[in-house]
């Protein structure tokens, strides 16, 4: 089953269903086929080498084969009985028109060359033959189907310039042989001229809007990537801010303390006085660059900042507003519940209090996230959140089952990405650990596991595979 075949399970969706829908959405024959032909082949590839199919892969060179092999026995018959050609001329000639077709499904160009010069010297020789009157001439009628078949492998392989240069070396040849035609023959050098140009115009279209297809879908890829990278920057940006903030008051205590120490703590030798006035010094300064750095990431350029996507909470008055915490979960919780979903909170006493500033606001943000996504993916569906504390970690359990039967859940799609890389950042920068996938029952669990201590924002090496290692098919519920 596809990943997105296990989310849309994991929401509800019965597998059968899943499966068979897939199926039916998978292309037949014909367009597989169709695809093929759009799909341009490498320098040193044969035609359809791309195809998915082995039978597709093969197609080439059986059409080619069935042509030589038609073609190769008719050469001969017509160019000694017809045009009362030498026999061992006309089987050499034979040989020489038809059988590099077979090249052509690899090495058009060097098959095309040989064919032309092959054609070429049979015009010749043919204006020499004892029954050459009342025939076509330069090109025999084998020699035309085999100049198509050439021109097509030649369009679906090469660029547009060298098409137009086999076309006019093509006309060109045609031309030239026609200043000396036999007598009571039929001119056919147009006939190619005219059907080549036709052959070379539509399988050079076909490549070309295969060409065109590849780059669109080679753009997609990029602004895909390009689109994640955006998201997980934003993301660290508006964790910075929050950071900024939490640190920010530390250090203004700091600084205060420090500055007023020489008054709260008279009698103070002057020593110490001048330790103080450059502990608050130092805080004075870091205040000022991450004031700075904080200006930058703030800016409202709309691609980052904090007007952008995932730049903040809110905007200036956003910014102003104190970081939530474990202590706000009641608030959001009563808010969701407002909204029409069912949600239960356990919280333990004291949980508020015995968590660090950074390990407290992201406790917050990471069920925050795990409620919207319940709202938009499951609504109706009983939640539970529970937040635990030990003497080493807090633990954040969001858990729901699946959507109630009359809901109306959001089409499925991707989403925008910046739940789950939100909560995988915030649990990093603390370093802990987080678990997220779907539930038997079809519901979704949300497990984030925040150290109280060395929650610095280096992960170890464990705490970087778990969260590396949650399950992707989860981002489409971010």
């Amino acid at each position: 089953m596809s990943d997105k075949a296990r989310t849309r399970t994991a929401r509800g969706t019965p597998a059968g269903a899943t499966a068979r829908t897939a199926e039916a959405r998978e292309p037949g024959a014909l367009a597989q086929l169709a695809s093929a032909l759009r799909t341009p082949a490498a320098a040193a590839q044969p035609l359809f080498a791309q195809a998915s199919k082995a039978w597709q892969r093969a197609l080439p060179y059986l059409v080619v084969a069935t042509f030589v092999v038609s073609l190769l026995p008719t050469t001969i018959a017509v160019l000694a009985n017809d045009y009362g050609l030498d026999g061992g001329w006309s089987g050499a000639l034979g040989v020489a028109q038809t059988v590099p077709l077979l090249l052509a499904v690899t090495r058009p160009v060097p098959a095309w060359l040989i064919v032309l010069v092959a054609d070429t010297l049979g015009a010749v020789l043919l204006a020499q033959a004892d029954k050459v009157a009342g025939h076509p001439w330069p090109w025999t009628p084998m020699a035309v189907v085999g100049y198509l078949v050439l021109m097509a492998c030649l369009g679906l392989r090469e660029p547009i310039r060298n098409l137009v240069g086999v076309w006019l070396v093509t006309g060109a040849v045609g031309t030239l042989l026609g200043f000396f035609p036999p007598s009571d023959t039929t001119n056919t050098a147009a006939l190619l001229f005219v059907l080549s140009g036709i052959v070379l115009a539509l399988t050079g279209a076909l490549r070309g809007l295969g060409d065109a297809r590849q780059r669109i879908a080679e753009q997609e890829s990029i602004s895909e990537a390009e689109r994640s990278r955006r998201t997980l920057l934003e993301e660290r940006a508006r964790i910075a801010r929050e950071l900024h903030d939490v640190v920010a008051h530390h250090m203004s205590v700091i600084t205060v303390q420090a500055d007023s120490a020489p008054y709260r703590l008279p009698g103070m030798p002057e020593p110490v006085q001048q330790e103080f006035a450059a502990i608050a010094a130092s805080a004075r300064e870091s205040l000022g660059e991450m004031r700075r750095l904080l200006t930058v990431l703030r800016a409202p350029d709309g691609a980052g900042g904090a007007g952008g996507p995932g730049g903040g909470d809110g905007g200036a008055d956003g910014a102003r507003a104190p970081q939530p915490g474990i202590g706000r979960l009641q608030q959001l919780v009563e808010a969701t519940v407002r909204a029409g979903q069912p949600v239960e909170l356990s919280l333990a006493a004291g949980a508020a209090q015995a968590a660090p500033p950074a390990v407290d606001l992201s406790a917050y943000r990471i069920v925050q996230e795990a409620l919207a996504n319940v709202v938009r993916h499951a609504p109706g569906a009983p939640t539970r959140v529970s937040v635990t504390v030990d003497d080493d970690e807090v633990l954040v359990l969001v858990v729901n089952g699946p959507a109630a039967r009359d809901a109306v859940v959001e089409p499925d799609g991707p989403g925008t990405g910046h739940g789950l890389v939100g909560m995988r950042e915030r649990v990093r920068l603390t370093g802990g650990t987080l678990d997220t996938g779907p539930l038997p029952d079809g519901g979704f669990r949300v497990a984030a596991r925040l150290p109280l201590q060395d929650g610095d924002g280096t992960a170890g090496p464990d705490a970087a595979n778990t969260v590396n290692g949650t399950n992707d098919t989860n981002e489409e519920r971010s």
